[in-house]
């Protein structure tokens, strides 16, 4: 009789301290599935912080005479409103010439010597930012030299670039490709390019290119 005790109590005792380890396991493993839920939003994506930086230049431009708005930053504009980015506009201390011919002239000249002009501010908070988005107008088949100058101001390991650009054309220059030699640590996804006067003159008509290019990411649905 003492042993059909002792062998129910150590029966009870074994479903007692089972019990336990799952309740255990299992509020553990709820909070874990907390914490990976907290990092996803309404749509079920991993949330990143992302910054939409850019470099644009207002005055006499190609194809849609005198602008009070860049090309860039219209487009710009589009990609933060999209995916809920903040902004960054990249700007010279020395403002380039107003007149579209002048501003060309000092385009080259930088672009042979290679220049790093000043640049205004910095970006706040730059550590917690993961995805950043590159804007620039094509300049003599290049970036222009400020961006560069940007892109040499920052720690970029553990950061993506996704480059935007706007020109006389839909297309990127393939010069995009060599942003890592500068962003050190960045890793580059695909970009797109889109033409300067289609910003000015038909937004609408340009949004549905933007946002099929940001579902083709993965950054809105």
């Amino acid at each position: 009789m003492k042993k059909i005790f002792i062998s129910i109590l150590s029966l009870v005792m074994l479903l007692f301290f089972t019990a336990c380890g799952n309740t255990a396991e299992n509020k553990s493993r709820t909070s874990h599935e907390k914490s990976i839920i907290a990092t996803k939003d309404a749509e079920g994506k991993m949330q990143n912080k992302i910054l939409v930086v850019y470099f644009s230049r207002t005055g006499d431009n190609y194809e849609v005479g005198n602008i009070e708005k860049g090309n860039t930053h219209i487009m710009a504009d589009i990609i933060a409103e999209a995916v809920g980015a903040d902004t960054f506009e990249i700007k010279p201390v020395k403002s380039y010439p107003a007149n579209y011919r002048e501003c060309t002239e000092v385009a080259k000249q930088e672009l042979s010597a290679d220049a790093r002009p000043a640049i205004e501010g910095k970006v706040t908070n730059w550590q917690d930012y993961d995805t950043v988005f590159l804007g620039y107008p094509i300049w003599w088949s290049e970036l222009p030299m400020p961006v560069y100058t940007f892109l040499e101001s920052y720690d970029w390991n553990g950061k993506t670039i996704i480059p935007f650009c706007t020109s006389a054309g839909d297309v990127l220059t393939g010069k995009e490709d060599n942003i890592p030699k500068y962003a050190k640590g960045a890793k580059l996804r695909e970009g797109l390019g889109i033409r300067g006067k289609r910003l000015q003159e038909n937004q609408d008509g340009v949004k549905p290119d933007i946002v099929a290019w940001l579902k083709k990411l993965g950054y809105i649905k």
